[in-house]
């Protein structure tokens, strides 16, 4: 089974900021939702996040 590998980076969702999290899905959701709501605020949802996901993923295609 093959694992996917993802990267998250707040300055491509318009954050002046230089933090990434990447990683296996659940630990990029976990890891990417905690600092933007200790952070910045945002309370992004698992399901907001998982869409960011499939998007970014559907762009390499």
């Amino acid at each position: 089974m093959k694992l996917t590998v993802i990267k998250l980076k707040c300055i491509d969702y318009g954050f002046d900021c230089s933090f990434e999290s990447e990683g296996e899905v659940e630990h990029v959701i976990k890891e990417f939702s905690e600092h933007t709501e200790d952070v910045h605020g945002i309370d992004y949802s698992k399901e907001a996040l998982m869409q960011i996901i499939l998007n970014k993923t559907m762009q390499k295609t």
